[in-house]
């Protein structure tokens, strides 16, 4: 395949570039102009980086950025930008930034006045969340959960009444100790796809409660191998905790100190609640 023809890019502008999250078919044709055209490309592994240029014969100057570096190479990549040049940002796979190196220099071109051109590109996250069956006009996606238990179960516990869905990217050797977690967090019941190896050759999307989700992960090691992501269906209210213990434990503290009708308004304006539900509750404790 001959070198791509140069494309009408502009001086002084990072481009942020996503490339392929496994099939190589899912770069854009803008994405590989790009990488054909720019005085340079940021690449988070240049070998890495080397082989997709390879396979699609593209010549272009590497320049290393990943995450041991990058704060001290933004400000001279920031310079060649400032002198004139164009330069693609890649990382290894999907869109940079998104648990990728490239916040900093991004936030340098920025502050300095350099033009920043996102590129549509590959996303675990939101190819995985496009096939899970569960709500997706309002996600969270929370990157990597804390590599120990203890970090782990607070993160867990500081969401386990959020809405949306969440969305989390996870590594092989931690994924049965993050899914017990989150069984132990958040309930057995609470529904769970496991998306694996998403766009590559043993591509699999299982989803279930958590508990039943664990034990056919446990089943077979295969299962447990590749890139995951683990999207987790957001809390949702039951008839018999529609008024959360924070907000009731609020209420009480207030109802010590302020009139029923008042501690019920400041409790719902704290916890987003309904003022009339929290002040029938309250006259319901108070009758009984």
């Amino acid at each position: 395949m001959k070198q791509l023809d140069r494309a009408d890019i502009s001086a002084s502008t990072l481009y942020i570039v996503p490339t392929p999250i496994g099939n190589l078919g899912d770069i854009t044709q803008r994405a590989l102009t790009v990488l054909a055209s720019v005085d340079l490309i940021a690449a988070e592994d240049t070998r890495h980086t080397g082989l997709l240029l390879q396979h699609f014969a593209i010549n272009a100057r590497l320049f290393a950025l990943h995450d041991h570096n990058e704060q001290q190479k933004a400000e001279l990549l920031l310079a060649k930008l400032q002198e004139g040049q164009s330069i693609a940002l890649v990382s290894d796979a999907g869109t940079p930034l998104i648990n990728d190196p490239g916040y900093h220099l991004v936030r340098r071109c920025r502050e300095a006045g350099i033009r920043v051109v996102p590129l549509p590109g590959a996303c675990a996250a939101i190819a995985a969340l496009s096939a899970a069956g569960l709500p997706s006009d309002r996600f969270c996606y929370e990157g990597f959960l804390p590599a120990k238990s203890k970090g782990r179960c607070d993160a867990l516990r500081a969401l386990e009444q959020e809405p949306r869905t969440l969305i989390f990217y996870e590594s092989t050797h931690r994924l049965l100790d993050s899914m017990q977690d989150i069984v132990t967090v958040l309930g057995a019941d609470r529904y769970v796809v496991l998306a694996r190896e998403i766009t590559k050759t043993w591509e699999s999307i299982q989803g279930a409660p958590i508990g039943e989700l664990l034990a056919w992960v446990k089943e077979d090691e295969n299962r447990r191998k590749g890139e995951m992501v683990l999207i987790i269906e957001g809390y949702k209210q039951q008839a018999d905790d529609a008024l959360p213990p924070e907000a009731l434990r609020t209420l009480a503290l207030l109802q010590a100190e302020l009139p029923l009708k008042k501690a019920a308004a400041i409790t719902a304006e704290i916890h987003g609640l309904k003022k009339n539900a929290l002040y029938k509750y309250a006259l319901e404790q108070q009758e009984g």
